[in-house]
C-alpha cells in the first residue's frame, strides 16, 4: 500500500490574518506606494495571486489594514477624566514605530500608517473616504455638546500634529526627562480642555 503525502489545508482564518498582519507592519513602514502585493506575499510565504483572493486589490487591503487598526473609538476606550494624560503619554512615550497591537502607540498606528501614506493620491482618497466614521465621528460623539465637531477636529489636530512632529523628528529623544513630562502635562492639558470643553 502506498500513502501518498496529501497537502496539508491551510487555515484560512489564520492565513488571512498573518496576511494582514504582514501588509500592517509594510504599511507602517513604507509608503502605500512602495508596499506590493508581492512584497506581503513573501512576507507571508504564499502566493500574491492568494492575496487577491481573500483581499481583492491593494486598495482593499489597505482598507483592511486600516479597519485593523485602532479608530476613534479605541481611543475613548478608559476614563474620560484621564483621556488627555493618557494620549500624551502614548504620544510623547510611546513607541509608535512597531505597528504590533500589543506594544506602545498601538492606538496611534492608524494614524502612522496614514503619516507614510501621506503623498500617495490612491491612500489619500482612501482615507478621506473613510476618516469620518473610523475616526472623527465617534470622537465627536464621544465628546458630545453643542461644539463636539469642533473640538473633535481641534483634539483630532493636536493628535496628528504631535504626531508627526514625534516621526519626522528623534521620537523626542532630544528631550530630557523633565522636558519630556512637561511636554506631556501641557498637551494632557490642552487635549482635555478639548475634550472637557
Amino acid at each position: 500500500m502506498v500513502l501518498c503525502d496529501a497537502p496539508r489545508p491551510r487555515n484560512a482564518n489564520a492565513t488571512r490574518q498573518a496576511i494582514l498582519e504582514a501588509a500592517r507592519e509594510r504599511f507602517c513602514a513604507e509608503s502605500y506606494d512602495d508596499v506590493g502585493m508581492r512584497d506581503v506575499a513573501r512576507d507571508v510565504g504564499v502566493d500574491a495571486a492568494l492575496i487577491s483572493r481573500y483581499f481583492g486589490s491593494k486598495e482593499d487591503l489597505f482598507v483592511a489594514v486600516m479597519d485593523s487598526c485602532k479608530n476613534g473609538r479605541d481611543l475613548m476606550g478608559g476614563s474620560r477624566e484621564d483621556f488627555g494624560e493618557r494620549l500624551a503619554r502614548e504620544i510623547v512615550y510611546g513607541d509608535m514605530t512597531p505597528c504590533d497591537p500589543e506594544d506602545g502607540g498601538a492606538k496611534i498606528r492608524g494614524l502612522l500608517i496614514l503619516l507614510r501614506s501621506i503623498g500617495s493620491t490612491k491612500a489619500m482618497d482612501v482615507v478621506q473616504r473613510t476618516s469620518n466614521s473610523r475616526f472623527f465621528e465617534p470622537l465627536t460623539q464621544w465628546i458630545g455638546g453643542e461644539d463636539a465637531p469642533v473640538r473633535a477636529r481641534l483634539a483630532a489636530g493636536l493628535i496628528m500634529g504631535m504626531a508627526i512632529g514625534r516621526e519626522l523628528s528623534d521620537g523626542y529623544a532630544s528631550l530630557d526627562e523633565p522636558q519630556k513630562a512637561s511636554l506631556t502635562k501641557r498637551m494632557a492639558i490642552a487635549l482635555q480642555g478639548l475634550i472637557d470643553g
